[in-house]
């Protein structure tokens, strides 16, 4: 997609014809003109276009919207953008109408009529069609007043609804790229990185180490031949996690920008985003950017007129967990195993081909814009003393309000999850919360109130991880959920080391051996002696953490575990081979509710009367259970 101002600088073009940006008034002069025409139309219809809103039917909505504009004759008049991710993933799809910002939600094409006629032309707010909270029923029409956004600082994050990601003219307008001028023309690289230091930023991508030292031991670090190179790392494969993949496919060039910024700071001659091969619309977005960026001048020689040259190209992954690992990632890039190495050797000396390599994930590199443009002492004023900024989380389980959220360190887990998630669905108590993915731990109701930050996460035996949040309410057994995510881990291990190829598999036999109810007590001191030793003897951060979920899951719920191992029962109903199902004649009603949903055909009895539950056929799905509203189905 091109360019749609029809503004030329200086009458050079790029290769297909779009403009051709070559220095910082050009640019200026550029983004003048944009904003123009970007601000020319006060209203548009906004609508979302990220992965999840597409699973839901977004595009069909969008082409009916767009429809109805064309016979209304309103195409110039009432723009329909097609946008990233808005964040709020449960609602979609969403519109919004803009500048006032009606937010409708789970939007179908039978609505593009009057969204169109009714609410973007004539003013009206369509009741039908508003979030509505859980507990009062009220609607809510402007997007800003959702609880779900209210308390949200989007930083990072805000510009996904408001643009076009593959229309470059859209972030230039909006000031894109005047953080790259800002650093090539007014800052030495050496400046840079003081900015980024004091700026307090650490790495978004799990291990939150300082980014500002990060890039001054790049810089540092001598070249043999001078290559030097900085990898956006966008595999991201965290169960229940979707932040990279909804930044790149809704605003790209922060990612890009903030790339050439840090190639700039640290001499890199070269850049590459290693990305999942699995986010088709991540990658598609991307390219587009890089060819849009590339095309407008800001990649590839004397950029901007500033004689830095610089590009970067795509390298897909083959979807293994490890190769999250900067050294895995590495490797798999050079054409070999996607195995970690040794530590002592750093890839901010010998990284990609043995060169000095500076490693990112995709919401640090987009973070640097804003840094340089605003300044180091503005980004240092938000979060705690040593965790600065916003963070992206993806939160997701047993909570009402499910997406993408960005929220300023610092914030706690009850407002997190309680004011920002809606609360626990259907009203069941809220019993943990996993952050940090699979090599997170589980936090329990009694610190709820734990401010969110790298630090005090670690404190309690979790980690910040690259921002998956999973909510869990009191039907979670806390044993399989350690099951689950040792069984991940197991299956995801590159097996180099033994630590992690043994250590994690054998803990996994013991939790599996607990939950069909044959474990013994000894085994919980067994897990709680081998685990420390994993993580000690681990080569990457996927064995040094692998402990963490059974570990935190043993300190804060052990009662739950004993009874799996001293009764044989799991509390939670969870694990089949320790329940049992039965009626109750005496609360039964005959009301005929459980039978229809037995997939075996295991409830008899006539309509008004006790039926009976054939426990010999039972496969213990549950389903009788979930639709008995007279609590007369038991689980023992």
């Amino acid at each position: 997609m091109t360019g749609t101002s029809g503004w030329v600088a200086d009458g050079r073009t790029g290769p297909t014809g779009t403009p051709l940006i070559r220095s910082p008034r050009d640019l200026e002069e550029a983004r003048k003109r944009f904003l123009a025409s970007y601000q020319a139309v006060q209203k548009y219809i906004s609508v979302c276009g990220g992965t999840g809103c597409r699973g839901g039917g977004c595009l069909a909505v969008a082409q009916a919207i767009r429809d109805v504009v064309r016979e209304e004759g309103l195409e110039q008049t009432l723009p329909v953008r097609l946008t990233g991710c808005h964040g709020f993933c449960e609602r979609g799809p969403i519109v919004v109408i803009y500048p006032q910002k009606i937010f409708y939600q789970q939007v179908k094409p039978i609505h593009a009529r009057k969204i169109v006629t009714r609410s973007a032309v004539a003013g009206e707010v369509l009741e039908d069609l508003l979030y509505k909270a859980p507990d009062t029923k009220e609607a809510i029409p402007h997007e800003e007043d959702i609880p779900f956004y209210r308390k949200q600082m989007r930083l990072v994050f805000g510009r996904n609804g408001a643009i076009d990601p593959e229309n470059i003219e859209d972030y230039i307008a909006l000031g894109g790229y005047s953080a790259l001028v800002k650093a090539l023309f007014s800052m030495q690289p050496d400046e840079i990185i003081e900015e980024v230091k004091r700026s307090g930023l650490r790495g978004r991508g799990g291990g939150g180490f300082p980014t500002g030292r990060k890039w001054a031991s790049m810089k540092k670090a001598p070249s043999p031949d001078g290559r030097r190179f900085v990898i956006c790392n966008a595999d991201e494969g965290d169960p229940g996690a979707f932040m990279d993949r909804s930044l790149i496919e809704g605003n790209p060039h922060s990612v890009i920008e903030g790339m050439i910024i840090g190639a700039y700071a640290m001499g890199a001659t070269a850049g590459y985003v290693y990305i999942r091969r699995e986010y088709p619309l991540a990658l598609q977005t991307l390219t587009t950017a890089l060819r849009q960026a590339r095309e407008y001048g800001f990649l590839g020689q004397d950029i901007l007129g500033s004689g830095f040259s610089f590009d970067i190209g795509i390298n897909r992954g083959g979807g293994a967990f490890v190769c999250g690992e900067s050294t895995a990632l590495m490797a798999s890039m050079e054409g070999k195993v996607g195995e970690p190495r040794p530590k002592y050797v750093h890839t901010v000396e010998k990284g990609l081909w043995d060169r000095p390599t500076c490693l990112n994930n995709v919401e640090t590199w987009a973070n640097v814009p804003l840094i340089i443009a605003r300044g180091a002492d503005w980004y240092a004023g938000i979060g705690t003393d040593k965790s600065k900024g916003t963070k992206i989380f993806s939160l997701v389980g047993k909570v009402n309000n499910t997406g993408l959220i960005e929220v300023p360190m610092g914030i706690t887990l009850r407002e997190v999850i309680f004011e920002i998630g809606g609360g626990i669905q259907k009203g069941r108590r809220f019993k943990a919360v996993q952050t940090g993915g699979p090599s997170g731990g589980v936090i329990p109701e009694s610190l709820l109130d734990l401010p969110v930050d790298f630090d005090r996460l670690t404190e309690v035996g979790s980690m910040m991880g690259s921002g998956g949040m999973i909510v869990m309410d009191d039907r979670t057994c806390m044993v399989d959920v350690a099951r689950y995510f040792l069984q991940f881990l197991t299956e995801e291990s590159c097996g180099k080391c033994v630590p992690c190829r043994e250590g994690v598999r054998r803990v996994k036999e013991i939790v599996e051996r607990i939950c069909r109810g044959e474990g013994r007590m000894s085994d919980l001191r067994l897990i709680e002696e081998m685990a420390p030793e994993i993580a000690d003897g681990s080569l990457c951060g996927l064995g040094q953490s692998a402990p963490n979920p059974v570990i935190t899951s043993i300190r804060y719920f052990r009662e739950e575990w004993e009874a799996h191992v001293r009764d044989r029962k799991c509390p939670a109903g969870v694990c089949k081979d320790l329940i049992t199902y039965s009626i109750d004649p005496v609360k039964c009603t005959g009301c005929m509710a459980c039978v229809k949903p037995c997939p075996q055909q295991c409830i008899t009895g006539e309509r008004k009367k006790p039926h009976v539950l054939d426990a010999s056929r039972c496969i213990k799905c549950g389903a009788c259970y979930e639709v008995c509203k007279y609590d007369a189905v038991l689980r023992q």
